[in-house]
């Protein structure tokens, strides 16, 4: 057979069967779509008729174009190809169109719709009849009206698929290899799988039919829906579930149903795990087979490996048709075939029995019965979360928002989540205009935290210890109504134990606290350098036996009293002997012995060498060392993160890059550039632990903190990170190097790890608390920096000549050939040119926070100085001790820095301990001295001048 044969033989086959399809329409469709029932299921069955005549309908017209195609080729093409055939030109649509007739035709025997459409009442119908029953007999022999229109409805359309089919295979039989033929083959294969669903989907259908037929009305009208098939019964296919669990077991293409009696449980088989690795609850002799649901668990069990196979395989069928959505084509392959279901789903689900999700709603991500991934879950009450899940509960990161019963408000909680519970790093806004921003365990905030008040009526901040959800520890609290900070530990919420208070007016006290009340004696620091040692009251008001010392030295020890009326009183001893106060009193530093500096910050610490310890994995990262991804759009929205700022890095700081590259930087200049641009970065966990503690120091020492008498305090606080930074680095290079197997490389200079931290650390993270620190630098030498700007100030009347021989600088140093004249310019007045490049030098010192860098400015200055010197003296000089104090005081004179004392301490403090005893340490008491002689020089002036307006 050519292709022009098969044309003409599809001409005679598709005109034979449009007539076909017209009686059909003429003597079934059109009367019955007239006799429309009154009955509400008749309705149902009605709508249901509808839509199968549309699909009829699109058949007829489908089958009616093509013979109108094949036609007109028939009659104009001289030559005819496989394109001409439409049935296999257009086979998607025509297998499209019969599927979804079949399918409908097949929804509407499981109704038993032709039973009640033949009991119509209707006088059309009554009147059609006897028409209708002498067609019917052309098709069956059978007196039954509903299953001759049941035969006539679907035969005549599967006869004319068999005759596509056998046109289709006598022409692929004639071709010759090649294209053409692949292609008959093709679509000959594609309608013999329609053949075969058609007679699956007609047996599926009947098979449920029956299903219905057999069961209570009650069973019926909670399970019956037209789409739904029956693939499996237990009465057919033995097998039971667990014990007294059911009476009959019914697998259906989207729920499995288990019958107990009157009552019955149904599954969703997109929620449904098969597991045949099951051993327990299985009698001996019997082969099980586990099904899991989201709150439930059973078995079920054959008799044989054989039924239990063929069930497995028909769930496991089931479950995956239902989860595409569509049932194979054709529906069953042969058993063993198909592919296993996934383990992992997307879904909503509605809790139902007790749990904490009870008759919430989870929709996402599943794996065998459990929420796990990405999902998110509502409550009835108002409540959801958004997040991670792992094994049924809240595992990761999430966010949980919770309404507050009595405003219209929400507490959102974005932070990570353990086995259920809040756990790690994360932020809660409340909706009472609270923020906390820390860490939580077991759903408490524990450990390190900050809660700030953004509401009008009482703003405060408190950063500090948490324990079980209340303030525990050394925290710092600042009531932003008072314009009061307080310093010191707590517990249950309440001020307790030892505590500093420092107020806005620059009053600063330390305390015994208990219960939020003062108890016992204490310190008092007046703004005016007084100091007050005893009891006093929280207004402040001296009370009982107290010691007052003076700022001008004088002490006044004895008993205080105020009456209301009356004033301050006392009964003591006025002691006027000392003419100068005591600098151990006035710059009294607070709280060294109290709050040891290793246990400030313990919260923070923790958390970080936990991770260290934990194995540093990728996935805890945040819950240890905070947010560093933007991990929702609520997260996108604020900024509010406690370790870092968002911002573009091109740098990659994954854990394990990180670790990755900690090994090849070891060598102490390749290390300082490394650890310069994690320390930088926001998002390596070195430079979250630095923002973290920078918060912290800030938190203490800023705006009211800014106290003289916290000083100490403060820069045993930075010495400190710098060791805990260092110590951070190491957990994290020797887990580097016991992944790759090697071990850490052993100290060859003998430094210790103090003074490792000191020399590389320190001057890399001092820049972060510089401001808060110089500021305290500041206002603790601020008596002796005025009197040296007072001395400044007086030497810098004199010209230099004038300079250079108050200071007893020897003639022959003097760098007269610096003084160029002008016009009517004398030598002896000008100033400001001698020694100008050293003087330039030093005024640099100011320009940088580094003590290391501080230190090479002032080396610096001193070598100009030696250079100005050889030159005048034309040869090469080295200045003994005697000829350099007085040109370095010259040059600091000259170089008029403001806050000298301060910088000379903090160099001192904070300079690197090797260099002590070598040329910086000189340096750096020379030019101490030089301060020290400068105030000595201004105080003994003030002096004199005291003595002459005596006289």
């Amino acid at each position: 057979m050519c292709a022009a044969e098969a044309t003409a033989s599809l001409l005679h086959v598709e005109e034979n069967f449009s007539a076909c399809l017209a009686r059909i329409d003429a003597l079934i469709f059109k009367p019955l779509l007239q006799a429309e029932p009154s009955d509400q299921k008749g309705k149902e069955n009605f709508k249901l008729f509808l839509l199968l005549n549309d699909r009829f309908q699109a058949l007829w017209n489908l089958t009616e174009e093509n013979y109108r195609i094949v036609k007109q080729k028939c009659s104009t093409s001289e030559s005819f190809c496989i394109q001409d055939i439409y049935i296999v030109w257009k086979g998607d649509l025509f297998l499209s169109l019969y599927i979804q007739y079949f399918v409908t035709f097949a929804n509407y025997v499981v109704v038993h719709g032709f039973e009640h459409a033949t009991k119509s009442k209707s006088e059309a119908w009554k009147h059609h009849k006897t028409v209708l029953k002498q067609f019917l007999t052309d098709f069956t022999s059978e007196t039954s009206m509903s299953l001759a229109l049941y035969t006539v409805l679907h035969k005549p359309i599967r006869d004319h698929i068999e005759q596509y089919i056998l046109l289709l295979t006598k022409l692929n039989e004639v071709l010759k290899e090649g294209s053409e033929k692949d292609v008959i083959t093709s679509a000959v294969k594609e309608y013999v799988k329609l053949e075969s669903f058609i007679s699956q989907v007609l047996d599926e259908a009947c098979f449920t039919k029956t299903l219905w037929k057999s069961l209570g009305y009650k069973f019926t009208d909670m399970l019956c829906v037209p789409e739904r098939r029956l693939l499996e019964d237990s009465r057919n296919l033995p097998i039971s579930a667990s014990t007294n669990r059911s009476d009959r077991i019914l697998l259906f293409d989207d729920v499995l149903v288990l019958i107990q009696g009157n009552s019955f449980q149904s599954f969703d088989l997109k929620l449904v795990w098969v597991d045949e690795n099951c051993r327990e609850k299985s009698a001996p002799g019997l082969y099980g087979l586990r099904v899991i649901t989201p709150e439930e668990t059973f078995f079920l069990s054959a008799k044989d490996p054989q039924m239990k196979a063929v069930w497995q395989w028909k769930l496991n069928q089931a479950i995956r048709q239902a989860l595409n959505g569509k049932r194979d084509f054709p529906l069953w392959g042969k058993t063993g075939e198909g592919t296993e279901p996934p383990s992992c789903r997307f879904f909503t689900y509605v809790f139902r029995l007790e749990s904490k999700f009870k008759s919430a709603s989870y929709e996402g991500e599943w794996h065998w019965g459990k929420p796990h991934g990405k999902g998110t879950v509502k409550w009835r009450d108002g409540r959801n979360h958004v997040g991670d899940f792992k094994e049924g509960l809240e595992h990761g990161f999430g966010i949980c928002l919770v309404p507050r019963r009595s405003e219209d408000r929400y507490d959102c909680y974005k932070c990570h989540w353990y086995e259920g519970k809040m756990r790690g790093y994360g932020i809660c806004e409340y909706g009472n205009d609270m923020v906390y921003k820390g860490y939580f365990k077991d759903n408490m905030r524990q450990g390190f935290g900050i809660l700030e008040n953004h509401s009008a009526e009482h703003p405060f901040k408190y950063t500090g210890q948490w324990e079980n959800d209340k303030k525990n520890g050394y925290g710092v609290w600042e009531d932003k109504d008072r314009g009061e900070r307080y310093i010191g530990t707590w517990l249950d919420d309440h001020k307790h134990g030892q505590g500093i208070v420092v107020t806005q007016s620059g009053v600063c006290y330390q305390r015994t606290f208990h219960a939020d009340k003062m108890v016992g004696s204490g310190i008092l620091l007046l703004e005016d350098d007084s100091v007050y040692e005893g009891n006093f009251t929280e207004d402040l008001t001296f009370v009982g036996k107290g010691k007052l010392s003076f700022a001008n030295g004088f002490i006044l020890e004895g008993t205080f009293t105020n009456k209301s009326g009356q004033g301050l009183q006392t009964q003591g001893i006025l002691n006027t002997s000392n003419e100068q106060p005591d600098e151990r009193i006035t710059k009294t530093q607070l709280g060294l012995k109290e709050f040891p500096v290793e246990k400030r910050w313990k919260g923070i610490y923790d958390q970080f060498l936990e991770f260290v310890h934990s194995g540093c994995k990728e996935e805890t990262e945040e819950s240890f060392t905070g947010f560093h991804i933007q991990t929702s759009k609520e997260l996108r929205k604020s900024q509010e993160y406690l370790f870092c700022h968002r911002g573009t890095e091109d740098v990659s700081w994954k854990i394990e890059d990180i670790l990755e590259e900690l090994v090849h930087h070891q060598e102490l200049e390749s290390l300082q550039r490394y650890l310069e641009k994690a320390l930088k970065s926001s998002l390596h966990p070195l430079g979250k632990l630095l923002k973290a503690l920078t918060i912290a120091f800030q938190t203490t020492y800023s705006g009211i903190g800014a106290n003289r008498h916290l000083l100490t305090m403060a820069q045993e606080e930075v010495k400190y990170y710098a060791k805990k930074i260092w110590e951070f680095y190491q957990g994290l290079l020797h887990l580097a190097l016991e992944q790759k197997g090697q071990m850490p490389a052993k100290c060859v200079d003998g430094e210790t790890s103090d003074q490792k931290a000191c020399s590389v650390v320190l001057p890399l993270i001092l820049p972060c608390f510089y401001p808060e620190l110089f500021m305290l630098y500041m206002l603790y030498h601020e008596r002796e920096d005025d009197l040296y700007c007072q001395g400044i100030v007086d030497l810098s009347l004199f010209p230099d000549i004038k300079l250079l021989e108050f200071l007893d600088v020897q003639k022959h140093l003097w760098p007269l050939k610096d003084l160029t004249l002008t016009t009517n310019q004398r030598r002896s007045l000008i100033k400001d040119k001698c020694f100008l490049s050293a003087t330039e030098c030093l005024q640099k010192l100011i320009t940088t926070v580094d003590p290391r860098e501080k230190l090479l400015i002032l080396q610096k200055t001193y070598e100009e100085i030696e250079s100005t010197v050889s030159r005048v003296v034309e040869t090469d000089y080295k200045l003994p001790m005697d000829d350099l104090l007085p040109l370095l005081m010259y040059v600091v004179s000259r170089a008029k820095i403001q806050h000298l004392g301060a910088e000379i301490h903090l160099i001192r403090d904070l300079m690197d301990p090797t260099n002590q005893g070598g040329l910086y340490d000189f340096l750096l008491t020379a030019l101490e001295s030089c301060y020290e002689h400068i105030q000595r020089m201004r105080l003994h002036q003030r002096e004199n001048c005291h003595l002459s307006h005596s006289s």
